[in-house]
């Protein structure tokens, strides 16, 4: 008699169901008045990256939350500048829930809430969505770097603006994602500093597609996609340095325009382009309005990393509220300046 075989091993421990995204937008709805502001914000959104509006798109907040209390304390000092400067900018608040990680690390709210490898993901999903309102609430387009192509799902209808990182820039899953949402994404150029990744994948999303992914029910799903028409390039800095200097912004132009693709702009004034020293981001966006100044009016936005208060923080130990766990942060009160002074000199 045959003896039956062994399942094959693998390396899974176990699993555990999560709430589906239709159940999660049940349980934390987005009102009627409210999906009118998110759309009328991707519109202002685009409108700047389009030319049609000649402020500066501004994405600045944390470099991801980590809790939710010192991030609804941001997103309220934020909301009381936007009025003061909304002449000039349009101040998007970061709401990273995501951490892309080179190796290992805590990857964000949306994976671990509670700070302790728990890997509460159902809580870290409401988590994220109910503070995600709670900005909404206050007036602020959100924006966030999709990560997990599963979670997009989860939040996207709360967002006025995304990006796809350095290291997903070249991913067709990401493209494919972005190539079906109704926002303006951002795509970043690769850790190397080449532009090449980011610019086919803007020609790829901005096409039609077909492909695997997941309904709101949580069911494997057949996906058909316009093609998003509102991406950009996001300039980041790489592994031979920053990228934000006139030559490096007329090199992007340029390779922008031989693949006809539109050559908006945004200047990421953090990362290699800081040298990672968040106290030189004003720096980066001072060479910016520089640049816009003298008549560059392909550079349609800054993204700036800022928190409460300066610098970071190990995950270990009693946390300072305020402060970023993940990579360096410029503080609010020297935020608030820059982008108060940034405002007035581009008043003239």
């Amino acid at each position: 008699m045959a003896q039956a075989s062994s399942p094959v091993q693998d390396n899974v421990r176990h699993t555990r169901p999560l709430p589906t995204p239709a159940v999660l937008r049940q349980r934390l709805p987005l009102s009627d008045l409210l999906a009118q502001q998110v759309s009328a914000q991707r519109q202002a959104v685009r409108d700047i990256l389009h030319g049609d509006d000649p402020r500066l798109l501004v994405v600045v907040g944390p470099c991801s939350i980590h809790d939710a209390d010192a991030a609804l304390d941001y997103a309220r000092h934020l909301a009381d500048l936007a009025p003061e400067v909304a002449d000039q900018m349009l101040l998007v608040m970061r709401a990273y829930i995501e951490k892309p990680r080179t190796t290992v690390g805590w990857k964000g709210l949306v994976y671990d809430p509670q700070l302790d490898g728990s890997g509460d993901m159902a809580r870290g999903l409401e988590l994220s969505r109910r503070l995600m309102l709670q900005m909404i609430e206050l007036g602020l387009p959100l924006a966030s770097e999709l990560l997990q192509p599963l979670v997009a799902g989860y939040v996207d209808d709360l967002l006025g603006w995304a990006a796809i990182g350095a290291r997903t820039s070249e991913s067709q899953i990401h493209r494919e994602l972005v190539s079906g949402l109704g926002m303006a994404v951002g795509f970043k150029n690769g850790t190397d500093g080449s532009m090449g990744i980011a610019i086919d994948a803007m020609r790829s999303a901005a096409a039609a597609h077909q492909h695997f992914g997941m309904d709101e029910l949580g069911r494997p799903a057949l996906v058909e996609t316009r093609g998003n028409p509102d991406t950009h390039l996001v300039l980041r800095g790489g592994n031979q340095g920053p990228n934000f200097d006139a030559a490096s912004v007329a090199a992007a132009r340029s390779a922008l325009d031989q693949a006809g693709v539109d050559a908006a702009i945004m200047v990421d004034c953090s990362h290699a382009n800081s040298g990672k020293d968040p106290l030189r981001q004003p720096a980066v966006l001072h060479e910016v309005i520089d640049q816009r100044l003298a008549g560059d009016d392909r550079l349609r936005a800054v993204m700036l990393e800022s928190h409460l208060f300066d610098g970071n923080q190990p995950l270990s130990g009693e946390l300072r509220y305020g402060v970023s766990i993940t990579d360096g942060c410029l503080g609010w009160a020297g935020t608030e300046q820059l982008l108060l002074e940034a405002a007035q000199r581009l008043r003239g």
